[in-house]
């Protein structure tokens, strides 16, 4: 953690600095100058007029942001609020689809809430250029910032030697409103409410903006409060065939030991496939046994859950002459969530007397089981239950000084803290006496068939007439918690002649902590007891009628559970300690950044030719101190205090070429990094039941001994902008990517404290045994024809589409001993070769209008656990979405917004390598339906 004595003399520091003007934040800046009044008013770094565009609505959005992409030497696209207090989505990640280059996934929880730029995920989050981070991590979720709050989003795609160096994706800068902004008193009241179909609630979202600037005796000065609320109410629900494991194909007898597990491609599914039977030592048992390919397991899970997002943004800003200006800000970002999970589950690998039990059908071709019946089968449910809070903080004091004509410096002080806790308690039941369960793994389109019938194999069974017995309880937390002091100090000194137009300079040094703890504790009972009748739950109409499957069951309340835990813990014989938090590492990381950069205009071939050229350093030395406890024994690194350095020299070169006034080719060479995230390099290792009864569980843990993960970055660009706000525009792009931190994979065995068996566990640690390369194409442009008709005049396009090809060597490691292998190359994970977004838009008088279309091809998406039969790779299907916007101008004060998501009401799918023989999982999330007002003056 800081040292409070260096918190005070930064501020003196800042405080004590004098002179004038504003400086320069990156030639971001001059496309914003060239804005209209209500956008930014930061000056720029070079020089050019731009015509500034009256436009408002969509359109002037658009304008705006293609300003910005022109002038910028950078690559980089952008998102300018239609109208302040009005960002054009849900949420900022729903709103970034629509940026080419730029795609979203994990429509959970009611929103999209994973970004992408470029097929990777490493994207580093800055708030007005300031990094912001969750509890222990690096990152921050995106989606966590209310899009009420935001003014405009820029998505860097190169970086230059004066932004951060994190960030192997790009860097997601987020502009927040300032008093200086307007021209003078600004009031905006938005509320909008959600409507999800699938929870069937209506839920708020509330936001406000007031600002205002006066001209004093001590010069002018400005405040600005921006406040946000967000409720929602989600409902996720999932199917899913389990996992593959052989049988002996005589008599469908499981083989659980053995068989060769892991496999790339899984194991052969030609019929009459054999294989032999090993023992630990490698020696053959059994040669040329025949076996046949089923699935273990049918599941579903119904979750339902509320979320809450308070969010607050406070700018007071004060220029006390024309050549100075001081700034301090406070940003606040909540997060709540209450989620409620009945799962259902049921074994399907029973093997004995198939006499009377109706043959299985298999895919045409193979030796895999398409249906089946099985008798007697293990069925259990699992009410889970969690609560989970964030309050993250953010603090910022700074200034900006001429200290001549050609002479600018600027300084900032920003603390942030950040904490993150959870609780979670489930409880199993076990059902008693179900005679069978029949299924069709892929009965439509990847989606199971399945259900509990009679020993006529037809007559279905009530599942709330089984008996229920309480199974086993799971009770467990834990709490993160983060803070940083950060101190910048840049310059920048402007040259009258010469090939070089400006120097800058600049220094930021992070004293940055974070600290974890946990508890954990599941039991069972010693006898068999019937479910509590006051715990019993039946949850409503599962999947919506989209497949043939239980549509109710029986659970274990989770509200009910989480209100009455006293009385269960005690119940099931808990310890005290089991229930206290438990610090699991304390870690202390200072870093050093320094760059030198160069702007450069010039002409060549008698046509404007400029750009940046510089390098930056970067250093950060990490303490650390982790704690072990009786009940864990890691057996993989010492515990106690340890260390890790990293420093890194990354040069940076941007140039732009002016093929005519409207034409232009941008070329760059840039090297970023991502540095470990703590938890990954805590060696505390955890070790999991699995949920499902079975005794191989998982077990995680850290290596403080990871490396940052490097990149070299190529980019060439060719834009064309034409019109009122018109471009057409493609990016060439490359990453060459070392170091990647991927999980090993061993078989370890362990005795929980207080039991007599031990148990086998997959061990995962994650190492720097993984390089990549991604290069691609993206294209986009923005249209809106010239000489319509008056009606349809307002008419335009917006569309993108991004071109991968990536690789990535993945370790292989032998599931018994943890050796490795050796190496598969695979396309990244989380790479789609193909994504594409359109988008019409129809802005004219008093009405906008936009209808939104994306979709991405399929991708990897990881590796299933090397235990299994099928292949390792789970992809997910193509992923779409369509959405509609409108609003309405009843005045100059008041409007009218409608909007609509997930308008096809998709089902999200994922499958193991063959979408026919192996699908996977399958998820229905909701779509939803807004009304709302905005009243401003």
């Amino acid at each position: 953690m800081f040292r409070k004595s260096l918190l005070s003399a930064s501020i003196a520091l800042v405080l004590a600095s004098t002179g004038s003007a504003l400086a320069q934040d990156n030639e971001q800046d001059l496309a914003r100058q060239a804005l209209p009044a209500d956008t930014s008013t930061d000056s720029a770094a070079t020089t050019d007029d731009v015509e500034v565009i009256e436009v408002t609505g969509i359109r002037g959005s658009l304008n705006k942001a293609m300003n910005i992409k022109q002038q910028s030497v950078q690559v980089v696209d952008s998102i300018v609020a239609e109208d302040i207090g009005k960002f054009p989505d849900n949420n900022l990640v729903e709103a970034l689809q629509r940026v080419t280059g730029v795609q979203v996934t994990d429509r959970a929880s009611g929103e999209a809430s994973t970004i992408t730029i470029r097929g990777l995920t490493d994207v580093t989050t800055t708030v007005n250029g300031r990094r912001i981070f969750t509890s222990t991590g690096r990152a921050v979720a995106v989606q966590d910032i209310p899009a009420a709050l935001l003014e405009s989003v820029d998505v860097f795609k190169t970086r230059g030697a004066h932004q951060l160096a994190s960030g192997l994706a790009g860097q997601i800068d987020i502009h927040t409103q300032r008093p200086f902004n307007f021209e003078g008193g600004k009031f905006v009241l938005a509320a909008r409410g959600i409507y999800a179909d699938q929870t069937d609630k209506t839920d708020p979202q509330i936001s406000a903006l007031v600002s205002n600037r006066w001209d004093t005796a001590i010069g002018e000065v400005g405040a600005l409060a921006n406040v946000a609320y967000t409720r929602t109410h989600y409902r996720d629900q999932n199917l899913t065939a389990g996992a593959l494991v052989p049988f002996r194909a005589d008599n469908l007898e499981r083989i659980f030991e053995g068989w060769p597990q892991g496999l790339e491609n899984g194991l052969p599914n030609a019929p009459g496939s054999t294989f032999d039977l090993v023992d630990t030592n490698g020696n053959v048992t059994e040669a040329d046994v025949p076996y046949v390919l089923s699935r273990d397991a049918i599941f579903q899970n119904d979750l339902n859950g509320e979320r809450e997002r308070p969010a607050f943004n406070l700018s007071l800003q004060w220029a006390p002459n024309d050549s100075s200006e001081y700034l301090f800000e406070a940003f606040y970002n909540g997060f709540r969530n209450k989620s409620f999970n009945s799962m259902l589950f049921s074994y399907v690998d029973w093997w004995g007397d198939l006499a009377d039990v109706p043959p299985p059908t298999f895919y045409e071709g193979t030796n895999v089981i398409k249906s089946r019946v099985v008798g007697s089968p293990a069925v259990w449910s699992s009410g889970d239950y969690s609560e989970s809070k964030t309050d993250s903080y953010v603090f910022a004091l700074g200034g900006k000084w001429d200290l001549t004509d050609a002479l600018r410096l600027k300084s900032e002080l920003v603390y942030q803290t950040s904490e993150y806790k959870t609780d979670f308690v489930a409880l199993r039941a076990d059902a008693v006496g179900i005679p069978n369960v029949r299924v069709d793994f892929n009965a439509d389109d990847g989606l199971p068939a399945w259900g509990f019938v009679a020993d006529d194999y037809s007559t279905p069974v009530d599942l709330a007439a089984v008996q229920w017995n309480m199974g086993q309880y799971f009770d467990n937390g834990g709490k993160d918690k983060g803070d940083s002091l950060a101190f910048t100090l840049d310059g920048e000194y402007f040259l009258s002649s010469g090939f070089i137009s400006r120097i800058s300079a600049g220094l930021r040094y992070e004293d940055r902590g974070g600290e974890s703890h946990t508890r954990g504790a599941d039991a069972v009972l010693l006898s068999a007891q019937s479910l509590d009748s006051d715990l019993v739950y039946h949850n409503p109409y599962f999947f919506d009628g989209e497949a043939n499957v239980p549509t109710s069951w029986v659970v274990a309340n989770g509200y009910g559970l989480m209100g009455s835990r006293d009385h269960y813990r005690e119940l099931y014989n808990i310890p005290g300690e089991k229930l206290v938090m438990k610090q699991t590492f304390d870690i202390s990381e200072k870093s050093w950044d320094a760059y030198l950069e160069a702007d450069f205009d010039s002409e060549l071939f008698g046509r404007r030719f400029d750009g940046q050229f510089g390098v930056r350093y970067t250093t950060a030395d990490t303490d650390m101190t982790f704690y072990n406890y009786p009940e864990v024994d890691p057996t993989i690194f010492d515990l106690g205090g340890t260390s890790n350095s990293s420093d890194k020299l990354l040069p940076s070169i941007i140039a732009r070429y002016h093929l005519t006034d409207n034409l232009m080719a941008r070329l760059a060479y840039t090297e970023t990094l991502r540095r470990p995230d703590f938890g990954q390099l805590n060696p505390f290792i955890t070790y999991n039941k699995d949920l499902t009864g079975n005794k191989r569980g998982t077990a995680t843990g850290g290596n403080p001994a990871l490396k940052p993960v490097e990149s070299k970055n190529f980019d060439l660009s060719l834009e064309w902008y034409f019109g009122e706000g018109n471009a057409l525009y493609g990016t060439y792009f490359k990453r060459e990517i070392d170091g990647f931190a991927y999980d090993s994979r061993q078989l370890v065995s362990y005795r929980q404290p207080g039991e007599s068996e031990t148990l086998d566990y997959i061990l995962s640690l994650p190492a720097n045994t993984s390089n990549g390369t991604l290069e691609g194409v993206e294209l986009g442009t923005v249209y809106f024809p010239e000489g319509l008709p008056s009606l349809l005049d307002g008419l335009g396009i917006q569309a993108s589409a991004t071109f991968l090809d990536s690789s990535q060597d993945i370790p292989e490691y032998n599931s018994e001993t943890g050796e490795l292998m050796g190496y598969t190359s695979r396309s990244m994970f989380g790479v789609s070769d193909s994504s594409y977004s359109a988008v019409l838009i129809y802005d004219h008088g008093p009405v906008d209008m936009r209808l939104s279309y994306v979709w991405r091809e399929d991708w990897l998406n990881n590796y299933e656990a090397p235990t299994f039969a099928n292949p390792r790779g789970v992809y997910r299907r193509p992923e779409q979405s369509l959405d509609f916007q409108l609003s309405y101008d009843l005045s100059d004060q008041l409007m009218l917004t409608f909007d609509a998501t997930n308008l096809t009401k998709e089902i999200y799918q994922s499958y193991y390598q063959d979408e026919d023989l192996y699908n996977f999982s399958n998820s229905l999330y909701s779509r939803t339906f807004a009304l709302g007002v905005r009243y401003s003056f």
